[in-house]
């Protein structure tokens, strides 16, 4: 076999090969790894950052405030009785009227008075002549004394007449006042300015005198009004600290503020005016009490009403937005931002309300950042968008409208 017989047996050889391994699947494995490359993921992207509301924590100057239950209280409380016996004749207001010092209230039957009164200035006629007749018996003695016309005796018998006279006319005098103030006391008059109760008697009943006599009504003063309620050791050693430390001189100072359902939203100030002397051993309290203004008449003595004591001067606190603060059991936390913007949950510890921030007593420093909105929808470990805003009232209702309006959206 020639050399040009060879070289075309040894193509032919490779073509017959290369169509074989085609039919046995050996020619398509290139193309199956194409399409492996193909369907293979990409590398995954860092999620994005949430939008998030937070607020820069800072120490805020606050009145710290211990809210309690207490009882209002009339500063005066009167029973109204007669000082005279007599006869009811009329009555002089309307049951539950507000009335001024010196008001009208009762008038008893004023004619045996009138009586009594009418014999005592005839009385005093009386003795003012007989005063009259034995100074002019005197004066005559002492000149026939001088002329020795009648003896020591009978000049000593008209200065001892005259001195009679002078008694019975202050005698008689005094009585004229009694009959008097007795003829006045038939019209009884509101001694203090207030609220009168029920009427107990009405014209026509006889009624005694004295301490002892029946109760015609009730007045109890309305302005200012007391409310007295009991504190606790705690409440009371903060409400009287002044510049750090307790002082008994702070007491003016302590600022306390009333509401109750009479009043609606309205909060009424007012001032302590005494602290009791000793703490109750069972209950562990002391009596506060308070007086308010009431110049108004809508508080009423006797209803309960909601006090709060604050302190005597005011201190610093951290405050957040109540919205800010997740419950987690028992437990109150805050969602912290740190400042690579990651979220971290931090459990804080919570006081009282105040201005609609709360305060927090532990768990958060100056400075640090807090999610005041949405923590519903952000959770530890997430890296958020902060977008900022103040810690106050006003800007937490700006960013719950915000946050709302975002929702319905």
């Amino acid at each position: 076999m020639s050399s040009k017989s060879k070289l075309r047996y040894a193509v032919g050889a490779v073509a017959i090969a290369l169509v074989a391994a085609g039919v046995a699947g050996v020619v398509p494995v290139p193309f199956i790894h194409a399409e492996e490359q193909q369907e293979a993921p990409a590398p995954a992207q860092a999620p994005k950052p949430v939008p998030a509301t937070v607020a820069e924590i800072h120490n805020q100057n606050i009145t710290r405030w211990s809210s309690f239950s207490g009882r209002l209280e009339a500063i005066d409380r009167v029973e109204i009785r007669p000082r005279v016996a007599g006869a009811i004749e009329s009555v002089h207001f309307r049951e539950g009227d507000l009335v001024k010092q010196g008001d009208l209230l009762f008038t008893l039957d004023p004619a045996p008075f009138e009586t009594e009164v009418a014999r005592a200035e005839a009385a005093v006629f009386s003795a003012q002549s007989r005063l009259k007749l034995a100074t002019t018996e005197l004066d005559r003695g002492n000149e026939l004394w001088k002329t020795r016309v009648i003896t020591r005796t009978v000049l000593d018998q008209r200065q001892e007449t005259k001195q009679n006279a002078e008694a019975d006319l202050r005698s008689a005098q005094a009585q004229l006042r009694s009959a008097k103030l007795n003829l006045g006391y038939t019209e009884i008059r509101a001694p203090i300015s207030g609220r009168v109760g029920d009427i107990r008697l009405t014209p026509g009943n006889l009624v005694a005198a004295g301490a002892n006599s029946e109760i015609l009504t009730t007045l109890v003063s309305v302005d200012p009004i007391y409310a007295t309620f009991d504190v606790n050791e705690q409440a009371l050693l903060l409400a009287m600290h002044q510049n750090g430390e307790p002082s008994v001189d702070a007491v003016q100072q302590i600022p306390v503020q009333l509401s109750s359902d009479f009043i609606g939203p309205d909060v009424i100030k007012g001032h302590v005016q005494m602290i009791d002397n000793e703490f109750n051993p069972r209950s562990g309290t002391i009596r506060v009490q308070a007086v308010f203004d009431n110049t108004r008449g809508r508080l009423v003595p006797g209803q309960f009403a909601r006090l709060e004591l604050g302190q005597a001067s005011a201190g610093k606190a951290i405050m957040v937005a109540e919205r800010a603060v997740g419950t987690d059991q028992d437990k109150k936390f805050v969602l912290v931002v740190n400042p690579q913007n990651v979220v971290e949950y931090r459990e804080i510890r919570v006081g009282g309300e105040q201005d609609g921030l709360r305060i927090v007593t532990s768990g958060l420093e100056e400075g640090e950042r807090i999610v005041v909105e949405g923590l519903q929808h952000i959770r530890p470990g997430m890296t958020v968008a902060p977008e900022v805003v103040s810690m106050d009232r006003r800007s937490m209702v700006d960013a719950g409208d915000e946050a709302k309006g975002d929702s319905r959206s």
